[in-house]
């Protein structure tokens, strides 16, 4: 069962890993309810209209079209969860999956796939990254049928990551001078694409590699986007450190 809005109402300044826990009150005691936060991405080229369930409750009270997601993590019950992606067209199932969410920790759901689908849950390890002085960026590779492209992402020409990355595959974060960076995606074949981006101190992002092989349609067509899951605290300690939500007035990813 999902948290109630008046309760992720008190979540959306300081989303941080000890308001997680108080951001929910038990109603018959003054127990505090254990929850995590998901952010959720429909990076299905075909899907225009996706709903996410956790144990048969929305996520969301829309759909969310392709290229778009959650907003930010959103407060959830933690335990061992089913986690369901519907064709909110069709209501059909395009992917079920079962997790465990583990108290006061971040994760990622991301629908992927072209002709068939998969959710690919990522616990972020939010609470491991430091916001003394740096951003963190990594990506997911959500192009289908690309089989390992490399995925760039330097600053300076040095590059932070460089990996022969698979369909589903997704980065840790690494750290970052805050500053220009340059993202590539490059299978010396159908799949090419590059962008820069501007990191800022304490940020953290992900970067999104979408899109179809030989694709004409500009919105499905090889692409790279990318959002900011969040700001870290300025407190050089990881644990327990404050984890600001990102929400943006849209929800349009970049």
């Amino acid at each position: 069962m999902l948290i109630r809005k008046h309760w992720l109402a008190l979540c959306t300044v300081l989303f941080s890993a000890i308001l997680f826990s108080s951001c929910m009150k038990n109603n018959n005691s003054d127990q505090e309810t254990p929850v995590a936060g998901l952010i959720a991405f429909n990076l299905a080229p075909q899907q225009s209209a996706v709903g996410f369930q956790l144990s048969g409750n929305n996520l969301t009270n829309t759909a969310l079209s392709y290229t778009n997601y959650t907003g930010g993590y959103l407060g959830i019950y933690t335990g061992a969860r089913s986690v369901t992606a519907i064709d909110a067209n069709t209501n059909s199932t395009l992917a079920s999956t079962d997790y465990i969410f583990e108290k006061d920790k971040y994760y990622s759901l991301f629908l992927v796939g072209d002709t068939t689908y998969q959710n690919i849950i990522v616990d972020d390890k939010i609470d491991s990254l430091s916001g003394n002085g740096k951003a963190y960026i990594r990506y997911i590779n959500a192009i289908a049928d690309a089989g390992t492209p490399v995925v760039n992402i330097s600053e300076n020409g040095n590059s932070l990551i460089n990996d022969n990355a698979a369909f589903k595959n997704v980065s840790a974060f690494v750290a970052a001078t805050p500053g220009a960076v340059s993202i590539s995606v490059n299978n010396n074949g159908n799949i090419q694409a590059q962008r820069s981006i501007t990191l800022e101190e304490r940020k953290v992002y992900t970067a999104l590699l979408i899109g179809v092989p030989g694709s004409t349609d500009s919105l499905k067509s090889v692409q790279i986007r990318y959002i900011e899951n969040g700001t870290l605290s300025a407190d050089t300690t990881a644990t327990g450190q404050g984890f600001s939500r990102v929400n943006p007035s849209s929800v349009k990813i970049n």
